[in-house]
């Protein structure tokens, strides 16, 4: 068992997923028992990458819960019970409200990963943002349609290094659906989109995630590592030459101070 229990030292895996929300514009037809106050309903969620063929959803097309024990939101803290842990797929909230809020997202693992939770952090968006003219001077802001659903999803990817043995096998053994190479319907989700618009796009359809946004996004990464590494060295720089000021300074006091 101890075996099964060790770390592969060198092996990287992962899964991709996304986490964001969808929100629509509450009605007289749709309201039920949504407080007067509130405008509309929204479901924030944490999903597997890979959307269903029928479009249906944004990403949600492999069960996640294999290696997901448990997805914790912690809504704003108005709401009753802010703290809402779901056990069991979907890993998702619904709700209604009439304000936009950050939502943190806790993911548990099964204890066959031996891993620490980790945290996402997402903006729930109501409102579509309008798209802007290519010339801010030559027009104002096109107006956005309140028809909804609004979709604000953002990729990412869950890495596992050095996994037990056992954890390792079980990834394994339920290998995630590709990405589709292009994007078949939709406009991209990690803009907050209402089906209007949404509709205007090329194949229409519900968002989706492809294989170039997770190539565009590695790069963003890419870039952003390089960045860090180059401020730093930098700073590391500036340092040592303060350093060596600030010692020539010393010898200058202690050879004046001498005479």
């Amino acid at each position: 068992m101890a075996e099964r229990s060790e770390r592969l030292r060198g092996t990287v895996i992962y899964r991709p997923v996304v986490y964001g929300n969808t929100a629509l514009p509450i009605t007289p037809e749709t309201r039920d028992d949504a407080p007067a106050e509130h405008t509309h309903r929204w479901t924030v969620a944490l999903r597997s990458a890979a959307s269903p063929d029928d479009g249906s959803t944004v990403g949600g097309r492999d069960d996640i819960s294999y290696f997901v024990k448990r997805v914790a939101f912690k809504l704003h803290e108005t709401y009753p019970s802010p703290n809402r842990i779901i056990e069991k797929p979907p890993f998702e909230v619904t709700e209604t409200g009439w304000g936009e809020f950050e939502v943190q997202i806790r993911v548990t693992f099964v204890s066959e990963a031996n891993e620490k939770p980790i945290s996402f952090h997402h903006h729930l968006k109501l409102h579509a943002w309008a798209p802007q003219p290519a010339n801010p001077l030559a027009a104002s802001p096109v107006p956005t349609p309140p028809d909804g659903p609004v979709n604000a999803w953002q990729y990412d990817e869950i890495v596992f290094t050095d996994p037990t043995k056992t954890f390792l096998d079980m990834l394994l053994k339920h290998p995630p659906t590709p990405l589709p190479k292009n994007r078949r319907r939709g406009a991209p989700p990690h803009v907050a989109y209402p089906a209007s618009l949404v509709n205007q796009a090329k194949g229409g359809g519900m968002p989706e995630f492809t294989q170039l946004m997770e190539k565009e996004e590695a790069e963003r990464l890419d870039q952003a590592k390089k960045d860090i590494v180059a401020e730093t060295d930098k700073l590391r720089n500036l340092l040592i030459e303060r350093e060596k000021e600030l010692e020539r300074l010393k010898k200058e006091v202690e050879g004046m101070q001498r005479s």
